[in-house]
């Protein structure tokens, strides 16, 4: 309990003076109200003021400022009038029209020594206590209250009595200890304090000043013997000056040599002390309160018991000790954590398939997949969410496509980026027993949102790394087993949380580098790159009104054809998603912006040859079919992470001794197919008429252009074969053909992957006729009609096969003169 200083000190200087309306000097009261003036000049009723949280005793002088309009209406007719008013107190605080039974029975006639209309429409009226009374009947509530009131007597026995003058000196010595002890308090209190001579306005103006309830106010005011009213007074005001001087002996004994520990103890003194007097949250209210919250969770029964042992073990701590708020963290963890919360899942597909083709051009597989999730979980109810792996290029919509998932579910969406995680605690979190200890992300995440079964994504699960601290792969291995992770233990959380709700759905570029045990319990669906006519679809559905949108211009302000995104996508990107495409589109749109914004002329209608006058000139090359009339070239087909495209194959012989040479930068699977292709030739030569001498006697050089870039697979092993066979023959290649396939030393054509890619590359490169092995087939299956309109598609089993589709009877233009040599004949 504190005073405040200006409130003190105003009540001192003010409580002994009269002010006059119509004069502005104050004339210094010497009289004491309660002995001097006489009731008989006091109306038997009276206006009734109610008011709140202050309670006012004759002699003392109080500004209250009045804004209730029953309120202002007594307080300005009593001011025209004689000026007096009743003020009472009232019992409930937050009443803003009190009745009656809101009131106390005994009040203080008041007299209106001033009043003042603020500028916010308030009125602020300065008043004097006078004399006690107590309500005998309200006559009348509107406009205002008004009551009959009888006067209170005053017994005060001679102040002269040996008695009273003890209990004078004791009163006045307690307000200077209080005083000495409220240092912000100015001196001139004291002094105003020594002349008050009264023991009757000395007990008023002490009561008035008292930090005490409102209750204990009243009580001192009900109070007729003025004796009693001064020991209970007493009683209070050494209640006080204990607890200043415990508050002072607190403060002087973590004040020497204080560190930060100390600090934190002395604050924490303060805090419990001010709790225990003003009734707020101590350590018993903190465990009241987890207990409640407790009680109304849905968890399992072992987790309600792990609890109540957790918080028997809190309430036995020292509120002081280092592990109360860890011990405190923990709960309140608990306690957040969606135990047994689900949001519904929305189980209407035609919707749920609307929202995915509506965000996502093409993927059908992935589609069908979560649209075959849902259908059984709508019709079992209950079902073990299974584990999905995106695997395909960057770009293609992997992540964006999980979000998708969870708004087509109705579910929360959470994504979590592995990329470079090293330490196993992030996954599992960390035991309590460390210092900083924290859950794993995935248990925290899900205290973030909410719910028990949400959809995260797991993204770049492919780039989990491991180190001394451990391996996050083999952590996530109970995670993502579906007949594991409803006992999934987090090392921070110490019992068992049920993830088998959870949707995880993770995206991976490369499968080389996930774990196989991990890579075992995943659902892995591929995403293959987008081909030229799904980026378009892309790009106009999607990429240029969200790029419009994001640099503030309207739809009618850019307007980009069909021919302009493809040369965008051909010339100025390769790669197998969209993201390099919807920065070179914004690049064209920010064009248009800046000219809008310097209010310059400009058409909406960007066409391809504007393309190259804003981002230059073109940074790839279409590769297109060449029809060469030379023995050797070959076109294959080949995949690359930025999806298919057409390879030229070049072999030329020259006079040697079978040398064999391999350029343009090759790897090891397609040097042996180069191997394994001249050795089926050398073991038949006879079937193509090709005198075998020839093998020892010209070196042959295969070459791959664009030796700037690595190659490697073995899908261009009849491509290097038919390569060989024509230049060793000199026979014409089929013109516009392509070929992919896999060569093995029985002459057998073994399927590639990549197919759809490969085949949609021929089509723009203008090829005509494609030979597949026979078990490609089924993917040529997978493909639309109208991408592979115009294209002739070859299924062949063996080399003789392909050797007669792509060979023509008829040699070269120019053919070269292959002889042996005079004395090699000889020698054989």
């Amino acid at each position: 309990m504190t005073y405040n200083a200006n409130n003190f000190l105003h009540q001192l200087l003010m409580s002994e003076i009269n002010v006059d309306d119509n004069d502005d000097m104050i004339p210094i009261i010497t009289l004491d109200p309660d002995e001097n003036m006489s009731t008989d000049d006091l109306p038997d009723e009276l206006p009734i003021l109610a008011v709140r949280n202050t309670v006012l005793f004759p002699g003392v002088v109080l500004p209250i400022t009045v804004s209730r309009k029953k309120s202002v209406r007594l307080v300005r007719k009593a001011h025209k009038g004689d000026k007096t008013i009743g003020v009472v107190a009232q019992k409930n605080m937050t009443s803003d029209e009190p009745s009656p039974e809101d009131l106390f029975e005994v009040g203080t006639v008041a007299k209106i020594l001033k009043m003042l209309v603020l500028p916010d429409g308030n009125t602020t009226i300065i008043i004097q206590g006078q004399s006690r009374f107590k309500v005998e009947e309200i006559t009348q509530e509107d406009p205002f209250l008004q009551a009959r009131i009888s006067y209170c007597t005053e017994t005060f026995p001679n102040k002269k009595s040996k008695e009273i003058k003890a209990l004078v000196q004791s009163l006045k010595d307690a307000a200077a200890k209080m005083l000495k002890l409220s240092p912000e308090i100015p001196q001139e209190a004291q002094v105003a304090l020594d002349n008050i001579d009264s023991p009757s306005f000395l007990t008023h103006f002490l009561s008035s000043n008292l930090n005490v309830e409102v209750a204990q106010k009243q009580q001192l005011l009900e109070v007729n013997d003025g004796a009693e009213r001064g020991t209970h007074l007493l009683e209070l005001m050494l209640r006080e000056i204990q607890l200043l001087e415990l508050k002072q002996e607190i403060h002087t004994k973590v004040h020497t040599d204080i560190d930060q520990q100390q600090r934190d103890y002395f604050l924490r003194q303060q805090i419990k002390v001010l709790q225990d007097e003003l009734g707020q949250e101590g350590p018993d209210q903190e465990i009241a309160r987890f207990r409640e919250r407790a009680a109304k969770k849905k968890w399992p029964e072992p987790v309600a018991k792990h609890f109540s042992k957790e918080i028997e073990r809190l309430a036995r701590v020292n509120p002081q000790a280092a592990e109360y708020p860890v011990a405190v963290n923990y709960l309140e963890f608990l306690l957040d954590l969606p135990w047994n919360e689900y949001t519904k899942d929305n189980f209407n597909l035609k919707r749920t398939k609307k929202i995915l083709d509506a965000d996502h051009y093409g993927l059908e597989k992935v589609k069908d997949r979560i649209i075959e999730y849902l259908a059984v979980l709508k019709l079992k109810q209950d079902m073990k969410a299974p584990i999905l792996c995106l695997y395909g290029p960057p770009g293609v919509g992997k992540t964006s496509l999980g979000r998708s998932v969870a708004k087509a579910l109705g579910r929360e969406y959470v994504r979590m980026s592995l990329g470079g995680v090293r330490d196993e605690a992030e996954i599992r979190g960390h035991r309590r027993t460390y210092v900083g200890a924290m859950p794993g992300k995935i248990i925290n995440q899900i205290k973030k949102i909410g719910s028990s079964n949400p959809v995260i994504i797991l993204d770049e699960i492919d780039k989990l790394a491991s180190d001394f601290r451990g391996d996050p792969s083999s952590a996530l291995l109970e995670v993502l087993d579906p007949e594991q992770n409803h006992t999934f233990l987090d090392n921070y959380l110490d019992v068992e949380y049920d993830l088998s709700k959870v949707l995880f759905i993770a995206t991976a570029n490369s499968l080389d580098t996930i774990q196989p045990a991990l890579r075992d319990r995943m659902e892995i669906i591929e995403l293959t790159g987008y081909t030229l006519e799904e980026k378009t679809e892309i790009a106009k559905r999607h990429l240029v009104p969200k790029q419009i949108k994001e640099h503030g211009l309207l739809e009618e302000d850019v307007k980009l054809s069909k021919a302009t995104i493809q040369k965008v996508i051909e010339d100025y990107t390769r790669e197998s998603g969209v993201r390099n495409l919807e920065r070179k589109l914004g690049q064209l749109i920010r064009n248009t912006a800046k000219l809008k914004a310097m209010e310059e002329e400009f058409t909406p209608s960007i066409k391809p040859e504007d393309v190259v006058k804003i981002m230059g000139s073109e940074i790839f090359d279409k590769e297109i079919y060449q029809d060469i009339d030379t023995a050797g070239v070959v076109t294959g087909l080949a995949w690359t992470s930025v999806g298919g495209d057409i390879l030229f194959i070049e072999s030329i012989l020259s006079k040697g001794k079978g040398k064999l040479t391999l350029s343009g930068q090759l790897g090891d699977v397609m040097k042996e197919s180069a191997m394994t292709a001249i050795s089926y030739l050398k073991a038949h030569a006879d079937l193509l008429e090709i005198d075998y001498r020839l093998f020892d006697q010209y070196d042959l050089h295969i070459h791959f252009p664009e030796g700037a870039v690595p190659k490697d697979g073995p899908s261009a092993g009849i491509a290097i074969f038919t390569s060989i066979a024509s230049v060793f023959t000199q026979r014409k290649v089929r013109s516009r053909l392509a070929m992919t396939g896999e060569i093995t030393l029985r002459g057998k054509v073994l399927p590639v992957g990549g197919i759809k890619e490969k085949i949609l590359a021929a089509r723009r490169a203008g090829i005509s006729d494609v030979i597949l092995c026979q078990k490609n087939r089924k993917d040529i299956n997978e493909i639309p009609e109208n991408y592979i309109k115009g294209l002739k598609i070859h299924y062949v089993d063996r080399v003789d096969e392909v050797v007669q589709l792509a060979l023509l009877k008829e040699k070269v233009k120019h053919p070269l003169k292959l002889t042996v040599t005079e004395e090699k004949a000889a020698a054989e």
